[in-house]
């Protein structure tokens, strides 16, 4: 173990890397590779990830409009439903004696099943948000992810020239090699 480390240790150390030099100290770098990351971020993703939002935001709000249409239109025809109840318990008075046991069970149905039509509306309201969001939430982490991955290939590709570039991969071969020596 003691030998991975030293070739690690030791690459800033080659003549063919030229000034290129490897920095051990962790407490030094991340802190500069995460604010670098960050502001990388920030910079590319505040504007799409703001417009996105919006969009969203505004689906949401209309699906929930739409929803509340929804209801209000099942309470209209639950209070047609009541007005009509109303009725009926007028004409069972009136006809209580022939029957009463039929106007009940009408009765009951029309309750159970404006009861189920207002539960089946408030249901899919709720799906349906809740659609929507896991939906926005997914647009959002893909975008994110598309602007970070295309600002980090940007700034690599944009620092990277062919010299540097070929030293890289060399000095990585060097590593791959000597590991590979170790380990056999």
């Amino acid at each position: 173990m003691k030998n991975i480390t030293d070739s690690f240790v030791s690459l800033g150390h080659w003549p063919s890397a030229g000034s290129f030099g490897l920095n051990t100290d962790i407490l030094a770098t991340n802190p500069i590779n995460l604010s670098v990351v960050i502001g990388v971020l920030i910079f590319f993703g505040k504007g799409v990830l703001s417009d996105l939002l919006d969009n969203r935001k505004q689906r949401i709000l209309n699906t929930i409009r739409n929803s509340e249409e929804l209801r209000g239109r099942a309470v209209e025809q639950l209070e047609k439903a009541q007005a009509r109840l109303r009725k009926v318990e007028m004409e069972a008075d009136q006809f209580r004696v022939n029957g009463y046991s039929e106007i009940e069970r009408e009765k009951l149905n029309l309750i159970n099943s404006t009861s189920k039509t207002l539960e089946q509306l408030e249901n899919y309201k709720n799906e349906t948000i809740q659609f929507e969001q896991q939906r926005a939430i997914n647009q959002v982490r893909q975008r994110v992810f598309q602007q970070a991955l295309q600002g980090a290939l940007g700034t690599l590709n944009s620092c990277l020239n062919n010299e540097l570039h070929l030293r890289t991969i060399n000095a990585n071969i060097g590593m791959f090699g000597a590991m590979k020596e170790i380990t056999d």
